[in-house]
């Protein structure tokens, strides 16, 4: 694997920054969701199915919106993050609410050595795969804590919108996954105003490695679907088409922004 610099440390700092800042914005809205509005988001509801007294293991749940949401449909949740500020925000709310979820810190490829439990579905989303650079090690932590017959349900942003500059001008990355992206921004997506300066590692993986990555290690997919919309506005030069939906403006609805795999442990 190429030379990749500490981009566990990296991260980490860069995300326990921005825990403060999103648990405040309104893009995550917390004041809503702690009043009882669900988190979730069609694409992941429709294929998550019913989750009432089903054991879900939530990867990379940050500060545990989607993972106690969850619990409120009846689910038993593991949530995972790196972020130690996360996952402590993440646990306040379980106990506010008083919902059937634990909270785990650690890194994705290091939680076999924090849980030891098989699970009906293991879920992930948004801008997730982003932050690992290898796939083969992520399917095979998915696979490894997957029942058999378990479900994994994972939508993500499509790799081709990773391509491209902040405004979307340029072809700018490759589209498969090359040396390590190093950045360092102002700003966050949830409060592109904010005093926050984020130094960052990141990968783009393209959709044949993530589905490959899944196949080599015994899931079987059933479903891939790509939408040529967004349920967030966290991309410069988005516009809100319908309610709740948003698209890169000068792309109309010509590029894939979001993509869904639903898939079974063999």
């Amino acid at each position: 694997m190429e030379n990749i610099p500490d981009y566990i440390n990296i991260n980490k700092e860069t995300w326990n920054k921005k825990t403060a800042v999103h648990v405040a914005s309104d893009f995550y809205n917390n004041e809503a969701f702690l009043n009882g509005k669900s988190s979730l988001n069609s694409f992941e509801i429709d294929l998550l199915g019913d989750v009432s007294h089903k054991k879900i293991l939530h990867l990379q749940c940050h500060f545990g919106q989607d993972t106690l949401s969850l619990a409120r449909l009846g689910a038993k949740v593991t949530g995972i993050d790196f972020s130690d500020q996360a996952i402590e925000k993440a646990k306040e709310y379980s106990k506010q609410l008083d919902l059937d979820a634990s909270f785990i810190c650690c890194d994705v490829y290091d939680t076999p050595n924090h849980l030891d439990e098989k699970f009906d579905i293991v879920f992930t989303s948004y801008g997730t795969i982003g932050w690992l650079p290898d796939m083969d090690k992520w399917a095979a932590i998915v696979s490894h804590f997957l029942k058999p017959s378990g479900t994994f349900v994972f939508v993500e942003f499509h790799p081709f919108i990773w391509m491209f500059d902040n405004d979307f001008k340029e072809v700018f990355y490759n589209y498969f996954k090359s040396e390590p992206i190093i950045e360092e921004e102002m700003g966050t997506y949830a409060d592109k105003k904010a005093s926050l300066i984020q130094k960052t590692v990141s990968w783009n993986h393209s959709l044949s490695e993530v589905v490959n990555a899944l196949i080599q290690n015994g899931l079987s997919i059933h479903s891939l679907n790509e939408y040529d919309y967004s349920p967030y506005n966290c991309l410069n030069g988005m516009e809100e088409f319908e309610t709740g939906k948003f698209r890169i403006k000068i792309f109309e609805n010509k590029v894939p922004l979001i993509y869904s795999i639903k898939a079974s442990k063999k």
